[in-house]
């Protein structure tokens, strides 16, 4: 199979540059952006080689996985563009259960439930299915704006700090093409809700209703220090609200977040 968009985002103008194998689809993207491109612009592969994840880390697509950035050019502010990381954990969502139907009839109530996690994976049973990575720069007057998102199709790494989950594994039999043309579309969808950010409301809304670890404990750790207590709700700006022991509501704005007995373990 080949890499194609999906019939939404044809009919929405998006372009598509889809490679064999590539380095990194954020670097090219990125590279286009600084070249002139105007986007809006998919970069897709089945294997990439030398993709960063959040925090530098290596993000590693063997061949048969997904790894996939949509590239705009925007006149919105970083922090509203940062918000796009709701919308593509909402389209990669809506994707997921899109092309999960058949498992989900065959394997009925043991089917793949797909949840969101602040600020930027997609979990399946606890276990992390997809990684969103975002990156900006100013373009002359506008901000380029790239947004990876790479799923485990048919293979998780391993050693994660998170325990990572392949479709595969799930029971799910489907392509990255296959997904890949189910992503591009549920994208023009929940870009065209948020609307450069003045739908945010709706898409954060949406988003909690699908938030793993809601209403539970959580611990997240910030690089400089451990805020502990419940996860209560994600603000206006997508900022995580924590309600700590003393009662105090924390706004945690990027962090490392750990829940349940995990989050219990890491505030000790």
């Amino acid at each position: 199979m080949t890499f194609t968009l999906g019939p939404r985002a044809i009919a929405a103008g998006y372009k598509l540059a889809a490679f064999d194998q590539i380095g990194s689809t954020n670097a090219e993207a990125m590279l286009r952006a600084r070249g002139g491109e105007q986007g809006p612009m998919w970069f897709v592969t089945s294997e990439q080689t030398a993709g960063r994840g959040r925090r530098q880390r290596v993000w590693i697509a063997p061949r048969g996985n997904l790894a996939s950035s949509i590239f705009e050019l925007m006149d919105v502010p970083p922090a509203v563009a940062a918000t796009l990381g709701f919308v593509a954990g909402l389209s990669e969502a809506a994707a997921l259960e899109k092309v999960s139907v058949e498992a989900a009839l065959r394997l009925g109530p043991d089917r793949p439930r797909y949840a969101l996690k602040w600020p930027n994976d997609v979990l399946a049973g606890g276990a992390k299915l997809v990684g969103i990575n975002m990156e900006a720069e100013a373009v002359g007057d506008r901000l380029a704006v790239v947004v990876g998102i790479g799923t485990n199709v048919v293979a998780s790494p391993e050693g994660t700090p998170t325990p990572a989950v392949s479709l595969a594994e799930l029971g799910v039999q489907i392509s990255a093409e296959e997904l890949f043309a189910a992503l591009s579309d549920a994208w023009v969808e929940f870009r065209g809700i948020w609307d450069n950010g003045r739908g945010f409301a709706e898409i954060r809304r949406r988003w909690l209703e699908r938030a793993a670890g809601l209403g539970g404990e959580v611990a997240i750790d910030t690089g400089t220090a451990t805020i502990e207590g419940i996860f209560e709700t994600i603000d206006e700006t997508g900022c995580l609200i924590v309600c700590t022991a003393e009662g105090r509501r924390v706004p945690v704005a990027a962090g490392e977040v750990y829940f349940g007995s995990a989050a219990s373990k890491r505030a000790v």
